[in-house]
């Protein structure tokens, strides 16, 4: 039998929801097909969810490759979205061209993507043109992850932001008040809804009932990321009650 597969992710400090929820999707996909998975982080100082500190969290992530690397993953990724959306139109390419440089440097072969480009990623594979979000910050950050979407070709018709500054205050959010969240987006016309545009605000247990509620294909940028891995490494790309984008075809 094959070694289990590593998942590597490039993880801010004070992020406690991705090292939760990409484990939770994968272990869930064990139960239904072969593969098996060990998952490691490296991690960038990170508390508060400002544009200043996103900026200096940017310059760790070079150092966490590097480590990832050192454990021979299989698939790597960064694990926040605002920190590389912040930063300005097309960034995620730029991200992991940088990545991936530091990664072969360190004779890792590893594919290296991003979660803000796999939200992207996951939006266009369901072939979504207009969307409304839901977002954990501030509304001026919002707003830039709004202005990036848009950039990328999708439409975002509504966005609903919670003003939370602290990361760790965003981690401990009720995944289940989504469900609640979500009556207040306007969702008329949408082909996608985004339950969590950010990686650390939890709702993995919310999105196949918003989904099933609305009757719209329901993603979360940690769905997203976990398609994209799949993808990455060539897997079928299922994960049972995880929304449309993991669901069996």
């Amino acid at each position: 039998m094959h070694r289990p597969f590593r998942i590597g992710q490039i993880v801010p400090s004070s992020n406690t929801t991705m090292e939760t929820e990409i484990p939770a999707m994968l272990r869930a996909r064990e139960a239904i097909r072969p593969e098996r998975f060990t998952f490691h982080s490296s991690r960038m100082r990170m508390h508060k969810v400002t544009k200043e500190e996103l900026e200096a969290m940017n310059r760790e992530g070079l150092r966490c490759a590097a480590e990832l690397a050192d454990a021979r993953i299989d698939v790597m990724s960064t694990a926040c979205l605002v920190a590389i959306m912040s930063m300005g139109f097309g960034y995620h390419r730029e991200t992991e061209r940088a990545l991936t440089v530091v990664a072969r440097a360190n004779q890792s072969l590893a594919p290296v993507m991003t979660s803000a480009g796999a939200l992207i990623e996951g939006l266009k594979t369901l072939g979504a043109r207009r969307i409304s979000l839901m977002a954990p910050y501030m509304r001026p950050l919002t707003d830039l992850v709004v202005e990036y979407i848009e950039h990328e070709g999708i439409e975002v018709v509504d966005s609903l932001c919670f003003e939370i500054s602290d990361n760790l205050e965003v981690g401990l959010r009720d995944p289940l008040q989504l469900i609640e969240d979500v009556r207040l987006l306007n969702t008329d016309g949408v082909d996608v809804v985004v339950a969590s545009a950010c990686v650390q605000m939890p709702s993995l247990p919310a999105v196949q009932l918003i989904e099933d509620m609305l009757g719209i294909p329901t993603v979360s940028t940690a769905i997203c990321t976990t398609r994209s891995m799949l993808d990455r490494l060539e897997f079928e790309p299922i994960v049972p009650a995880a929304g449309a984008l993991l669901a069996a075809k």
